[in-house]
C-alpha cells in the first residue's frame, strides 16, 4: 500500500496520519485500486473495504475514518462523533480533539492538508482545491482548530500529493481572480504555450495560505497526481482521456 508522511507530523507519536496513494485495495478497472472516494460509481461495497484496510494502516487502536461531502468550499465542521457516509456534512475542512476519529480528505489533483497541535491534542485536515483554497478553507480550519485550544505557532501542517505546475493549465480568469484578492498572487502563475494560458502552482499558493494564516512550519510532500498515474488518480487526467470517473485519493490525520 502507498502513502506518505510528513516529517514535521511524525515528530509527535500521539499523532498517526498518512496521505494513501491508489495502490492496495480492491476497486478494478478505472478505480484500480485503492478508491476510497463513496462519490464515484465504483462498487460500495468495494469503496468500504478499501476505507477499512486504510484505517487499518494507519493506527492499529480500533478507529473511526469521517470524510466530508466536499463542494469547494471553506466550511469547517467539528468531528466529536462519526458519521455515516450518507450523512457526511457540506463542508471542505474537519477538527476534532477526539482520540481514535480519523480526519480523511478525499481527493484527485486538489490538495489535501493535514494539521496537528500535539500540544493542544488537536488535529484538522482540509480539502484545497484553488476554489476552496481562495476561499479560505485553510484559515478556516486553522481558525476551527484554535476553538478546540490549539495555537497557530504550535500547528504544523503537510500539503499532500496534488496536480503539479507543469501539469495545470488554467485559463486567464484564475490569474485575474486571484491576482485581483492578492497581488503576490500572480507569483503562482508562470506562462503556458497558448496564448492567455497559465501554469499554476496549488501546492505553493496552499502553502502561502498557510503561511499568511499564521503556520509557518509546514511541509509539502513533492509528487504530482497527474503525472504519477500508477501511484495516483487524477480528475484532469481522467478528462483528458473521456473517461466517465475517477477514483479518490484519501488522506487522513487522528489522535492516537
Amino acid at each position: 500500500m502507498l502513502k506518505f508522511a510528513a516529517s514535521n507530523l511524525e515528530r509527535d507519536k500521539a499523532i498517526a496520519h498518512a496521505f494513501f496513494g491508489r495502490t492496495g485495495g480492491v476497486s478494478e478497472g478505472l478505480y484500480s485500486s485503492l478508491n476510497c472516494g463513496p462519490g464515484s460509481e465504483d462498487d460500495r461495497e468495494h469503496v468500504v473495504e478499501n476505507r477499512r484496510r486504510a484505517l487499518a494502516s494507519l493506527a492499529s487502536i480500533r478507529t473511526k475514518l469521517v470524510t466530508l461531502y466536499q463542494v469547494h468550499g471553506r466550511d469547517t465542521v467539528l468531528a466529536r462523533e462519526a458519521w455515516e457516509i450518507s450523512r457526511a456534512p457540506r463542508a471542505d475542512a474537519m477538527v476534532t480533539d477526539v482520540p481514535g476519529i480519523a480526519l480523511g480528505i478525499l481527493t484527485a489533483d486538489c490538495a489535501p492538508v493535514l494539521f496537528a497541535d500535539a500540544e493542544a491534542g488537536v488535529v484538522g485536515a482540509a480539502h484545497a482545491g484553488w476554489k476552496g483554497a481562495l476561499a479560505g478553507v485553510i484559515g478556516s480550519a486553522v481558525a476551527g482548530m484554535e476553538r478546540l485550544g490549539a495555537k497557530r505557532d504550535r500547528i504544523r501542517a503537510a500539503i499532500g500529493p496534488c496536480i503539479s505546475q507543469e501539469s495545470y493549465e488554467v485559463g486567464d480568469e484564475l490569474r485575474i481572480a486571484l491576482a485581483s484578492g492578492q497581488p503576490d498572487n500572480a507569483a503562482f502563475f508562470a506562462p503556458a504555450k497558448r496564448a492567455e494560458h497559465w501554469q499554476f502552482d496549488l501546492a505553493g499558493f496552499a502553502r502561502a495560505q498557510l503561511h499568511r494564516a499564521g503556520i509557518e512550519d509546514a511541509v509539502l510532500i513533492p509528487a504530482c497526481t497527474y503525472l504519477q498515474e500508477s501511484d495516483f488518480y487524477s480528475y484532469r487526467r481522467a478528462t483528458h482521456r473521456g473517461e466517465r470517473d475517477y477514483g479518490r485519493q484519501l488522506s487522513a490525520i487522528l489522535l492516537i
